[in-house]
């Protein structure tokens, strides 16, 4: 019989049998069980960890319980439709003993569940950033500038774009006794799901980044999102704050779902702003409170992501000097706003795209004052539904008035992107592909020393392969990201 010991590092979340009181599932085995972290992924179980199974579209968690207890999971949490194979699995591995079942309806839901109940047990003051777009950046701004004003190791933040149903619970049983601020981001692509997330994280600051068109072919209409998105305010009780863009088409509608506070960040609402200066690729010289902060991620949608976080100061009483030491230092995300520079500039935006954060990065580019040729490469949007023709349609006229030298559009509903610039009368290069070779060799052959170039679209476009084409070609260093050469919004 293997020992279930408690390592000296390991904190124990539950012990199995509580924690089947808590989600109302049937335990099968030794009650005591620990269970030291959750996992979702059978390979990335240790031990004593307690291995959720979901059903997916591409794979059923139920088939991986074998390998969850071969890498050290000692608690399983599966579907009850699922209890002879469960079983089955937990006989075949010879740890029957050694390892307790919770079955379940629904392991999501004791998942969520499981998860509300573990951050109720700690004394976290709780941030939720949510909005269509620069989600992820507001959150690192605001946890960059918090590092600042408190302990670092003081400092909860959910990890990349960790925000869904499943990624916001697995976020939140990262969370430590250490841990006294917590920043989370949360993200929905389903109706229902901000209700499930509110419910597990219920924010303490709410703050909205916008209601844009990301996802609305999932949902319908930005009007279906703005009452998505509004759920994250469904657990205020009017102790609560809510933070919005002082610009946003449903500044007024999503106020009105706010049982608490409202506030507003934008240039007009954020308080202590004085001079902004555009330095262009090099980011913004913010005057804020006596303080002159050197924020270095470009673009107006940046300078509002700023506006955001010094907002969240604000309500949080901060000491402005640390606020802005602390912002001054965001630190690079992977393909999210990255400059690059070399031979060329590139400005590299391939994480994700929708309507809202394209047009920021063509507006972006378009008042960067320069005699250099400006070439833009851009991927298709996705996940827009029956709103993708005319969203598509849009950057092709936005792009057509801002006239760069060359334009490269890559994926199938880019198409109607063309179609606009031909209709406008662009006059420069023009080439639309949906072959990625074909592309890389024409772009390649196209660019020159000096060029301006943008590379913007879908995360599933794998934009970056053009990246690395021009780091082949010695037009730019992709090492130095971490130096200096490349950084992010």
């Amino acid at each position: 019989m293997e020992d279930n010991s408690i390592a000296s590092d390991q904190q124990v979340l539950f012990y199995a049998g509580e924690l089947a009181g808590i989600i109302g599932a049937t335990c099968k085995g030794e009650l005591n069980t620990p269970i030291c972290s959750v996992v979702t992924d059978s390979r990335l179980a240790e031990p004593n960890s307690m291995f959720v199974a979901l059903k997916g579209e591409r794979t059923d968690g139920h088939h991986h319980i074998l390998e969850a207890i071969k890498n050290g999971a000692r608690t399983i949490l599966a579907e009850i439709d699922e209890k002879d194979a469960a079983i089955a699995s937990i006989r075949d591995s010879g740890l029957v003993a050694e390892t307790c079942l919770l079955l379940i309806d629904s392991p999501l839901s004791g998942l969520q569940n499981a998860a509300r109940e573990y951050r109720r047990r700690q004394n976290l003051f709780r941030i939720g950033v949510t909005g269509s777009s620069g989600k992820t950046t507001t959150k690192e701004c605001i946890a960059s500038m918090l590092s600042a004003c408190f302990p670092e190791e003081s400092i909860a933040m959910s990890p990349g774009n960790l925000n869904s149903d499943i990624g916001l619970a697995l976020a939140i049983f990262g969370i430590e006794p250490r841990h006294k601020i917590g920043i989370f981001e949360m993200g929905i692509n389903r109706k229902g799901e901000m209700d499930e997330l509110a419910k597990m994280y219920e924010p303490e600051i709410a703050l909205i980044t916008n209601i844009g068109s990301a996802h609305v072919g999932m949902f319908g209409s930005r009007d279906e999102i703005a009452r998505e998105k509004s759920r994250i305010f469904s657990y205020f009780d009017g102790q609560q704050k809510a933070l919005l863009w002082e610009d946003d088409d449903y500044r007024t509608y999503l106020s009105s779902k706010v049982k608490g506070s409202v506030y507003y960040f934008g240039l007009r609402s954020t308080e202590g702003l004085g001079r902004i200066e555009n330095k262009g690729l090099d980011g913004w010289k913010i005057e804020w409170k006596g303080q002159t902060l050197d924020f270095r991620l470009p673009g107006k949608h940046n300078l509002l992501n700023a506006c955001a976080a010094l907002s969240i100061a604000i309500l949080m009483e901060l000491d402005p000097i640390l606020a802005v030491q602390g912002l001054s230092k965001v630190q690079p995300l992977f393909g999210r706003s990255e400059i690059c520079k070399g031979k060329i500039t590139v400005f590299q935006d391939y994480y994700n795209a929708n309507p809202n954060s394209m047009a920021a990065a063509i507006d972006f580019l378009s008042g960067i004052s320069s005699t250099n040729r400006k070439v833009l490469i851009l991927g298709s949007m996705l996940e827009l539904g029956k709103e993708s023709d005319n969203a598509h349609r849009d950057v092709g006229f936005m792009v057509a008035e801002m006239k760069p030298e060359a334009v490269f559009l890559f994926g199938e509903e880019m198409k109607a992107a063309e179609a606009a610039l031909k209709e406008a009368a662009f006059r420069g290069v023009l080439m639309h592909t949906t072959d990625m070779g074909n592309l890389i060799d024409t772009v390649s052959s196209y660019v020159r020393e000096g060029d301006l170039v943008l590379i913007k679209g879908s995360r599933s476009m794998a934009l970056e392969r053009i990246s690395h084409a021009f780091q082949e070609k010695g037009l730019i260093d992709l090492s130095e990201s971490s130096k200096g050469g490349c950084h992010a919004s």
